[in-house]
């Protein structure tokens, strides 16, 4: 993209691409996360083992290749539950049907979303041989982690995943954190990042919002509709100050894209959506991984071609819905080009005026793009001269040589500066 952070952990759409996330074990995992949304895979799929079959496998492998011919590049991506649950023989298979079907000269790569608590060194050793990029789920500290990210017996995950992490690293196993916030974490967005950046060795990072609805609210381990904001602001005020180009977070990668009028590598935040669809392990394809319920079943593999799946009607209004839909209040919002919106899976709050349709973080996407304003247009005059945007970190040490220890922390917080972002990440305030 634009070379300066790439967090995805799914690469930007290419022309005649689409995004994928295979779920081979449906709603199976080892742990009991309060938050997660593949419980209600149970309802959608009773009496199901929630394991995908051989067959299946091979059928999904070689027509995924097929609708991607043409592609440089093709991405095989698995997510949960916890898909390392099928065990290493799966993943094996997975490999070697991929690269049978793979065309000359193209190339396969691989990415598996993991809890990291069944990781051991014969996985880690796998996931380095065949170049596998690994989402690994953690939280922050023990105690944010251990909030909501629970084993079936209700003990905190955070000593298992640290294991699972250990693995990855000392085999050289490319990594990124999928960190999610919730009401736990919103408070800590310094603290979290530091314990990512430094404890964990982080250098991508994904902050995932949960926003969980329950009888027209919303649960109370949402995070609250101005938290997120403040929990990225606080990040970005640490990470602008030292790690442009060092650590690369997500959003921030997908803020900057969106002010530079690249594509945007987030579909969160593009302007329209459909080219990141979900396979159950049935065979049945869904229109977004967020949209995992009958009114949204495209169809299934064993009946009808992924490629007619991905390219039908349905799916094409489902993405260009995204744009559509959107209320007045956010076409005349002077932040709209760097949000679109949001997940419209979450816009069910309602606008000042009114009107529904609004999204549940409206007031953290204002807030934070708003606040980030100034340095990404920074940072694009640098790219437009040639330069690189990490010059941006000498221009924010010596606006903080001038700065009061006393003086409002910039950040907005309403804090002084030697209460606040003044003080090393980490230390506290």
């Amino acid at each position: 993209m634009l070379g300066v952070v790439n967090a995805t952990l799914l690469p930007t759409s290419a022309p005649r691409a689409f995004h994928l996330l295979a779920k081979p074990t449906g709603a199976v995992c080892n742990l009991d996360c309060t938050y997660c949304f593949y419980l209600s895979k149970e309802m959608l799929y009773p009496g199901s083992r929630f394991r995908m079959a051989d067959d299946l496998l091979d059928t999904y492998l070689r027509q995924l290749i097929e609708a991607h011919a043409g592609v440089p590049e093709v991405m095989v991506a698995w997510q949960g539950g916890e898909p390392t649950m099928m065990g290493l023989d799966f993943f094996r298979r997975s490999v070697e049907l991929a690269r049978r079907y793979a065309q000359p000269g193209q190339r396969i790569s691989f990415t598996i979303q993991t809890n990291g608590t069944l990781l051991t060194g014969e996985w880690a050793e796998f996931f380095r041989e065949h170049g596998f990029l690994v989402g690994l789920s953690i939280d922050g500290p023990r105690e944010i982690h251990d909030a909501y990210r629970l084993d079936k017996g209700g003990k905190g995950s955070f000593t298992r995943v640290l294991a699972g992490l250990d693995m990855l690293r000392r085999h050289g196993v490319e990594w990124n954190a999928l960190t999610t916030v919730h009401a736990a974490s919103a408070g800590h967005g310094r603290e979290v990042y530091a314990f990512l950046r430094d404890d964990c060795g982080a250098r991508f990072v994904q902050f995932i919002p949960i926003v969980e609805r329950q009888d027209n609210l919303v649960s109370e381990r949402s995070v609250p509709p101005d938290g997120f904001g403040r929990f990225l602001i606080d990040v970005f005020e640490d990470w602008v100050r030292r790690d442009i180009g060092e650590v690369y977070v997500q959003m921030f990668d997908t803020a900057l894209a969106n002010w530079y009028r690249e594509p945007a590598g987030l579909c969160v935040h593009a302007e329209t959506c459909g080219l990141a669809l979900a396979l159950e392990h049935t065979g049945d394809v869904y229109s977004c991984d967020h949209y995992v319920e009958p009114a949204y079943r495209l169809g299934n593999i064993r009946q009808t071609h992924l490629l007619d799946l991905v390219a039908s009607p349905r799916q094409q209004e489902f993405g260009q819905a995204k744009r559509d839909t959107l209320p007045q209040y956010c076409r005349d919002c002077d932040v709209r080009f760097a949000c679109h919106g949001g997940c419209p899976k979450d816009r069910f709050a309602v606008t000042p005026d009114g009107e529904p349709g609004l999204h549940y973080l409206c007031p953290s996407y204002k807030a934070f793009f708003g606040h980030i304003r100034p340095a990404m247009e920074a940072m694009c005059a640098l790219l437009r001269a040639g330069r690189a945007p990490s010059e941006l970190v000498a221009r924010y040490a010596a606006g903080d040589a001038r700065r009061g220890r006393n003086d409002p922390c910039p950040c907005g917080s309403g804090r002084k500066w030697k209460r606040c972002h003044g003080l090393p990440p980490g230390t506290g305030r």
